[in-house]
């Protein structure tokens, strides 16, 4: 868990800290009465056993993302966290033999959960560098030590840029060396479909991409033993429910768009010292209200984005930025794009699109030709503007709501 507004917000009053980050909390202790105690000061002494804890006790908590609104606490209990651990183990067939290199902030669960806790009740090894460095994680993999790595689209796009600039002697063994893991994961954020391919054509890997979010763990995975889809998520993992709804909370039919609800051991307990937002948060029924907008189609499910960021409402459409923004990657131009809705008096929204590219200038006349070729009229962005990069937050989430103002 983040420190400074967290630690106000979870009420911590004590932290263990390691000695090399201990210089920089020191300041919280000013504003609070924070205990600070060094890990060593721990192991000098403990002789105690391990106590009895209830599976509904309360576990861990950790924070909303924040991309969309301000972060909540999520509580897990033992149970929870055990459920979404166990779940992974035999949906990913994590064995003792394992080994995986963590490069994930621990106060989000892709890193939590579904690297470091599914090897150590796997019994298997997870390596940690201090922070993300390219060519260190490109020399793990050429240790040959390495069977799985789990990662955000981000880091996939900047081994790729590294790859790229390496000669072609050592192109050919770093890809050697990465085609040999057996399983290969991207999450956080949707994975682009151009990074997909590239990143199968230099390793031979397909990626296997999965929805999840702090509150519930993972609920949705593509196939460990057959297909992988590119855009896609697959199905619900064991012990997952899952339905799609609409604004009146009936149920949709396949090929329509739907709001993600679910049910399971794996769902969180609470948000921490909020009742209201707990309550509004489940149906009547039980169900949580993920938020996220999704359509089965062809026999798996496709995630089209966040209602309240990526679904854009113009014109009586309902648009999926995370669909434009593919398309928009596509382009030679074009190294990335993030698409938004912008308020307008006669549509509601406007589709609008920051793009990333090398090139100085764009021609957005000869962009929106091209796309016409590639998309429906009523999906073709509006407006666009041109940026060095797209602001993201600590796991590569495009923080949509920066955007706006730009427009």
């Amino acid at each position: 868990m983040g420190c400074g507004w967290n630690c106000s917000s979870s009420g911590t009053k004590v932290i263990i800290v390691h000695g090399d980050f201990q210089d920089v909390l020191e300041p919280l202790k000013a504003n609070s009465n924070l205990i600070i105690i060094p890990i060593m000061e721990i192991f000098k002494e403990n002789s105690s056993g391990l106590p009895d804890l209830l599976p509904n006790r309360r576990a861990m908590m950790l924070y909303t993302s924040g991309t969309t609104n301000k972060p909540k606490g999520v509580v897990t209990t033992h149970g929870i966290i055990q459920s979404q651990i166990t779940t992974l183990v035999e949906a990913w067939e994590w064995e003792k033999k394992d080994y995986i290199l963590n490069i994930l902030p621990l106060h989000h669960v892709h890193g939590i959960i579904n690297v470091l806790h599914c090897a150590l009740w796997s019994g298997a090894c997870c390596e940690f560098h201090t922070k993300f460095d390219a060519e260190k994680v490109w020399r793990v993999f050429l240790s040959g030590k390495m069977t799985l790595f789990m990662a955000v689209p981000t880091i996939y796009y900047k081994l790729i840029t590294f790859w790229e600039g390496e000669k072609k002697e050592n192109q050919l063994l770093m890809s050697e060396a990465a085609s040999k893991l057996r399983l290969m994961v991207s999450g956080s954020a949707a994975l682009p479909v151009p990074v997909f391919n590239k990143w199968k054509s230099i390793t031979g890997q397909t990626l296997l991409e999965r929805y999840g979010m702090t509150e519930i763990g993972m609920g949705l995975s593509n196939s460990y033993r057959s297909e992988r889809r590119p855009g896609y998520v697959g199905l619900p993992l064991p012990g997952v429910e899952l339905r799609l709804a609409d604004k009146d909370n009936k149920i949709v039919d396949e090929d329509i768009p739907g709001e993600i609800q679910i049910k399971g051991a794996c769902v969180f307990k609470e948000y921490w010292q909020k009742e209201e937002a707990t309550r509004k948060a489940f149906t009547k029924d039980g169900w949580f209200i993920t938020g996220d907008i999704a359509m089965f189609h062809d026999g798996m499910y496709k995630i089209l984005g966040r209602d309240s960021v990526d679904i854009i409402k113009s014109g009586g459409y309902k648009i999926s930025a995370l669909e434009i923004e593919d398309v928009l990657r596509g382009h030679h131009d074009i190294d990335d794009a993030a698409v938004i809705g912008v308020e307008d008096e006669e549509w509601g929204e406007v589709v609008a699109a920051c793009l990333v590219s090398n090139e100085t200038s764009l021609d957005f006349d000869e962009i929106s030709k091209w796309l016409k070729t590639r998309l429906p009229v009523y999906k073709i962005p509006r407006k666009y503007i041109l940026q060095n990069k797209l602001p993201t937050n600590v796991l590569g989430k495009v923080t949509k709501n920066k955007l706006k103002p730009l427009f």
